[in-house]
């Protein structure tokens, strides 16, 4: 059985953006621009990618 999976890329720089932006950055393992990563399609995931989807792509 194989699981849904979300392509995420960071686009934009973390430089000026809140704190809490940052952190729910770092929290998708993202650390450098143009960094890609493969996330699991779970609810907190995607709530994770709305509140930052002006900083990231993502994919699915």
């Amino acid at each position: 059985m194989s699981e849904k999976k979300i392509k995420v890329t960071l686009i934009r720089s973390l430089i000026g953006t809140k704190q809490d932006h940052r952190a729910t950055v770092r929290g998708l393992g993202l650390s450098r621009l143009n960094q890609t990563r493969e996330l699991q399609d779970t609810a907190a995931v995607r709530g994770m990618l709305k509140k930052v989807a002006y900083l990231v792509k993502f994919e699915g």
